[in-house]
């Protein structure tokens, strides 16, 4: 399955309180080769951004440390 493929049949989620946003939400999907998927909920159809996993984990850990606090 080529990558396009892929991402159309993504298992797609986002995180249980993106209600309380106001639907400003990314959403992640896990990939073949140890790559996520992740897009903006309110723009679906454009592509999606993929990256290793294991940036997706060191983006993950900063957000849980603070370090992209505005």
């Amino acid at each position: 399955m080529n990558l396009s493929e892929e991402l159309e049949n993504a298992s797609w989620r986002k995180a249980t309180r993106s209600g309380e946003n106001g639907g400003n939400c990314l959403e992640v999907a896990p990939l073949s080769g140890g790559r996520v998927g992740i897009r903006d909920t309110e723009a679906p159809d454009q592509t999606p951004y993929v990256v290793r996993a294991a940036v997706w984990d060191a983006f993950i850990d900063g957000a849980k440390k603070g370090e992209f606090d505005f």
